[in-house]
């Protein structure tokens, strides 16, 4: 499964880097898409279309990792490395991507940013159990705290959000964007760890760059389902007219949509890199962990009030980000010590045989 030539020093470095670029997807995601819709915006599809439509960024480090290739291997290095099996698998779990951004735009449109931390909440529920059956994830009591923890305490922002439906929406709105949300969650749980799945089957090393394709064509073909619906919606011939109306003005709704692009391709990218360098636990953990950052965001941009449930929220996160983490650690530290007790055996059994 692992690329047997990174030192287990890069690997921290690289997780380190995918977990800040994870980060900035997460919190500032779902904080443009919400901009969008409260400026004006109201295309479902185009906004669904905006999570993937950034793949062609991810062209930019698959440049530099090739140039790289070709200065070391010469002639031989391969333009891709994706295999026609890995090709078609990253397609089916891109259409299942696009299902999700729909799902979760639908959701995103008529509830607040406090409360799609459901989504999130639900999300990580979801990762646990999927990872579970489909990678056969052994669960530690310290992952289990922190599923838990991170869980209990991001639906706490959800169920506690005093009903506070954005201006517009009925209940019956609200309802079924709340339906659409837990459904997103559900999708994306099941993606996260047949991501790492495919990472598992695969017959060949898993580097940065084959991580890289698979995610550029998972979005690519997320994209390509969205366009599809955007199309049947005639949303293309609505964006012009659309950014006319925008509250915040014509310019600032192409400066909204661009960014909102970059975001969620970061957000992509992101936890791709992290299940690469770790798993998909550890992606979905890192995503909840980081809920009380994107509600200290809405409140600065959308003055949503910070409550004593917020607080407790945020303290059980933090909690369960040490737990899952000290857990990790420990992990990493037993098996340190098997190591060394191994590698003595074999040299007191060899002086022995002398």
């Amino acid at each position: 499964m692992e690329d047997k030539g990174l030192s287990t020093n890069m690997r921290r470095i690289l997780l380190l880097i995918n977990c800040l670029i994870l980060a900035v997807g997460v919190c500032g995601g779902p904080l443009m898409m919400r901009l969008y819709y409260v400026g004006g915006g109201s295309r479902i599809w185009f906004s669904s279309w905006l999570q993937t439509g950034g793949w062609p960024l991810t062209l930019i480090p698959l440049a530099i990792l090739y140039f790289y290739r070709r200065k070391s291997e010469g002639a031989d290095a391969k333009l891709c490395l994706i295999t026609p099996q890995i090709f078609i698998a990253s397609c089916v779990l891109g259409v299942g991507t696009g299902i999700d951004d729909f799902l979760y735009s639908w959701g995103g449109s008529k509830l607040p940013v406090s409360t799609s931390s459901l989504l999130l909440a639900a999300q990580l529920g979801f990762t646990a159990v999927g990872a579970f059956f489909i990678v056969k994830l052994k669960f530690t009591p310290y992952s289990i705290n922190a599923v838990i923890l991170l869980t209990v305490g991001a639906v706490l922002l959800g169920i506690r959000s005093n009903g506070d439906k954005p201006a517009g929406v009925t209940s019956k709105a609200y309802v079924i964007g709340f339906i659409m949300t837990l459904l997103a969650a559900a999708f994306y749980g099941v993606i996260l760890p047949s991501i790492e799945l495919i990472y598992m089957k695969a017959k060949q090393a898993i580097t940065a760059t084959l991580v890289l394709e698979i995610q550029m064509v998972m979005c690519f073909a997320a994209t390509a389902f969205c366009t599809i619906g955007m199309i049947a919606n005639k949303d293309f011939q609505a964006i012009s007219r659309e950014a006319k109306q925008f509250n915040l003005g014509e310019a600032r709704y192409y400066t909204v949509v661009t960014w909102t692009a970059v975001l969620w391709q970061c957000f992509f990218v992101g936890a791709v890199g992290v299940i690469y360098c770790s798993s998909a636990l550890m992606s979905g953990v890192i995503i909840a962990v980081l809920l009380p950052v994107t509600e200290v965001l809405a409140i600065v941009f959308f003055s949503e009030k910070f409550s004593g449930e917020k607080g407790v929220s945020l303290f059980l996160s933090l909690w369960g980000f040490v737990s899952y983490f000290y857990g990790e650690f420990r992990q990493m530290k037993k098996q340190k010590n098997k190591n060394k007790s191994s590698e003595t055996e074999m040299t007191t059994t060899e002086i022995e045989s002398v």
